[in-house]
């Protein structure tokens, strides 16, 4: 030994050394477990000492056992229930209390003592180490069993045989559509059932995609048809290849683009024995590889996102290809491209600085556009624009097909050059700019983009962001009226993440609200006669303002200064006692509130990514992506790398089997 000490003195110095180690690694966990108990403990006397008198006297009247207004009980507080379990409740809470929506207006307020007492104590609330951890069994009695290998939705469905194939099949229109889950999008596996209609329509759209790529006759194939095969039949029949030998080669490498994984042998083989007996028919070599082709399309391994189960259960990374998969999903709602499957055969695609540079690229791909069209779709509830939701064909003869697709298709545009150009998250609520084709722009009255069928031109009239799209306007509109109630909430909602209950039973009807000797009304003096009622006061005095603040925009979304003769008046004034007066100076005040909106759309991309509901165990990302927002200017793509980059995105819980 270099100190001359003898090898046996040595270790035995060690191993005391390692004792100590573990004596005082112990001492400090029970310092910091006893740290942890101290600390909610003196936080629950704050809330008997502080709150709990506030409830009474001002609470509990509204938010009482019976029917409490918002479904927000805060009775059972005052009856003794502990408050550290009921972090949703007072996250619930203390964001109305900040904008003084809490007491309603008319109810004694609190005053700045007890406003005081409440956000500190709120930000005092203890803080779990949640970080490393995935809801389960052993970690939540709620625990219900997340379904996360779940099928491909419709789009993904559709965007998977674009890719697959480099050529774009409209294969998601034999695909029934799907229900939303989770956070409102249809990614979420425990809503994405699959039904004997579904795998009918499975199998008449593979049978049609294989037909028009392999059709019994090549004549007439068009160009681009041509490419296809191309690209498809890697190995073709030859003096040194046989039939059989060549349509291995194809199926082998067709297999493992659609699969998302290397494919075993013995599964190679089994699509070959379609090959081997349609060959036996008599079927040429193209016709033969339809069969092979469908059936690797028809395989749970094609048409679910498969996550296999370890035998023993627990929280697991995922493999390579299943993160692959994870992030095409997300970022292009399609399968993994070549250079993402590259990067899961080495295992390179678990590299935090590789990652990164994948959703740069990514998100610079045409297919990112998936994040407007998918993500963006449904965060704005969209979905049904020109379906089910469309004004009133009689009074509005203008809006048709053509008008309806340029309108949903405005949103999708800003947030793809949002995501892909990393601007600010904040350009969501107020940009200078706005996407528009000449259908669009004449519909706005604007000049159209010269020589383009899209561009960005510059923001008038209260344009910019999506609040202001004539896709939003309209979605939020009745067929034939404006609703100040219905585009309010959908801000409170959508955009600051507020929770509206459903109106009361019994509530007449607005156009049935007449004034004094049944004399008609303006739509802004019968929402005020709601607002007198007590069952509608607190919510309409939260929507309609806001509501009255788009009121220039029509059913479809064009400006206007009346409302069949009578003059629009678009000033509103918030709970909080701000005032403000049309879609600027709105945009102005939810722009001060940009912590709501940024944690609401954090939230929401983070459920459609994850494919679930959040719960606690998530809140370390929505808190990591909110700080780098806040230190990166707000721009978007830090978002998306926080959500790739972090522990549930990455990992999943497995039951024992």
């Amino acid at each position: 030994m270099i100190d001359g000490s003898s090898p046996r003195r040595s270790a035995s110095a060690a191993f005391a050394f390692l004792a100590l180690a573990g004596l005082f690694a112990a001492a400090c966990g029970s310092l910091f477990a006893d740290e942890k108990v101290a600390n909610e403990e003196r936080w629950k006397k704050r809330f008997a000492e502080d709150i709990l008198p506030i409830l009474k006297t001002r609470c509990v009247e509204c938010h009482g056992k019976d029917e409490p207004e918002g479904g927000l009980d805060l009775v059972k507080f005052v009856d003794g229930a502990d408050p550290l379990p009921a972090m949703d409740v007072w996250e619930r809470v203390g964001p109305r209390i900040r904008q003084n929506e809490m007491p309603p207006e008319g109810s004694p307020g609190l005053n700045d003592d007890q406003k005081g007492k409440f956000n500190g104590w709120l930000d005092a609330r203890p803080q779990e180490d949640n970080c490393n951890q995935l809801a389960s069994d052993e970690t939540t009695s709620w625990y219900r069993g997340y379904v996360m290998s779940r099928r491909l939705t419709r789009t993904e469905f559709g965007n998977a045989v674009r890719d697959l194939f480099g050529v774009d099949l409209d294969a998601e229109a034999d695909v029934p559509s799907d229900g939303a889950g989770g956070e409102g999008f249809d990614t979420a596996g425990d809503a994405l059932f699959t039904s004997p209609i579904h795998l009918e329509k499975y199998v008449a759209a593979a049978d049609r995609v294989v037909r028009t790529v392999l059709p019994d006759s090549a004549d007439g194939l068009s160009p681009e048809l041509i490419a296809v095969q191309e690209r498809l039949i890697v190995a073709r029949p030859s003096d040194a290849l046989s039939p059989r030998d060549a349509a291995k080669q194809v199926i082998a490498a067709y297999a493992k683009r659609a699969w998302r994984r290397p494919v075993e042998a013995e599964e190679v083989d089994r699509l070959l024995a379609l090959f081997d007996k349609a060959t036996e028919r008599g079927e040429s070599y193209e016709q033969a590889l339809r069969q092979p082709l469908a059936a690797a399309l028809l395989s749970p391994h094609f048409l679910f996102v498969v996550e296999t189960e370890p035998e023993e259960g627990g929280v697991h990374r995922l493999s390579p290809h299943q993160l692959a998969m994870r992030v095409s999903l997300f970022l292009w709602s399609s399968i993994p491209d070549d250079r993402l499957t590259e990067l899961a055969d080495t295992g390179a695609i678990h590299d935090d600085a590789t990652l990164r540079e994948e959703i740069r690229r990514m998100l610079a791909d045409p297919k990112a556009r998936a994040l407007g069209e998918n993500f963006g779709v449904q965060w704005l509830g969209l979905t049904a624009l020109g379906e089910s939701t469309r004004p009133d064909a009689e009074k509005f003869p203008e809006f048709d097909a053509e008008l309806a697709a340029a309108m949903r298709e405005e949103p999708i545009r800003l947030i793809q050059r949002i995501f892909a150009e990393n601007r600010s998250l904040l350009e969501l609520i107020e940009a200078d700019y706005i996407p528009a084709n000449g259908r669009l722009a004449k519909h706005y009255g604007l000049e159209p983009p010269a020589g383009e069928d899209w561009a960005f031109v510059s923001a008038s009239g209260g344009r910019g962001g999506v609040m202001t799209t004539a896709a939003v306007l309209s979605a939020t509109s009745y067929p034939l009226r404006t609703s100040p109630v219905l585009r309010g909430r959908w801000v409170l909602e959508e955009i600051l993440g507020s929770r509206i209950p459903p109106p009361p039973p019994g509530v007449p009807a607005l156009e049935a609200t007449k004034g004094e000797g049944d004399q008609p009304l303006s739509l802004r003096e019968r929402l005020e006669l709601h607002r007198k009622d007590p069952n509608c006061a607190s919510c309409h005095a939260r929507m309609d303002p806001i509501g009255f603040g788009l009121e220039n925009y029509d059913v479809l979304g064009r400006w206007r200064v009346d409302d069949e003769g009578v003059a629009i008046d678009a000033t509103g004034k918030l709970p909080s006692g701000e005032t403000f007066a049309g879609p600027d100076e709105l945009k102005a005040l939810i722009l001060k509130r940009k912590d709501e909106f940024l944690k609401r759309f954090v939230r929401k991309m983070l459920g459609f990514a994850l494919g679930r509901d959040l719960n606690r165990f998530d809140d370390c990302v929505v808190e990591a992506a909110l700080k780098r927002l806040n230190e990166d200017e707000y721009r978007a793509q830090g978002l998306l790398e926080e959500i790739v980059l972090s522990y549930p995105f990455q990992h999943r819980y497995f039951k024992a089997k």
